[in-house]
């Protein structure tokens, strides 16, 4: 699996877009993608999961470790546009507490949380 779709935001965030499954076939891809755009000094980086069909505990996985690389570099990580399938994994496993959802990538970064 190769990079996934990224582009920028108004606000200067970075946007990746995974698609799909985000499984154990794919969540290192993401991982890696993620600490390498982090590594690269883009700290504010917001997942959109609209294109994001199933989530497993490794695809959490990946947006864990991203969050932690970008909070270390003094940044922050978050997600957006979940689909149901997503947003119910994260009710679940109580991530949705740490991995807050935003409407869309454009404004996740809009407010104060």
């Amino acid at each position: 699996m190769g990079q996934y779709p990224t582009r920028s935001t108004a606000s200067g965030a970075v946007v990746v877009r995974p698609d799909g499954r985000l499984n154990m076939v794919a969540a290192p891809a993401l991982r890696k993608q993620l600490h390498a755009l982090i590594d690269g000094g883009n700290t504010r980086v917001v997942v959109d999961l609209s294109g994001t069909e199933f989530i497993d505990s490794s695809g959490l996985g990946a947006l864990i470790s991203g969050l932690k690389v970008a909070r270390q570099a003094g940044g922050d990580l978050r997600i957006a546009a979940p689909t149901r399938q997503v947003v119910t994994v994260l009710e679940l496993t109580n991530l949705n507490r740490v991995l807050r959802t935003h409407e869309s990538p454009d404004v996740a970064f809009d407010d104060p949380s």
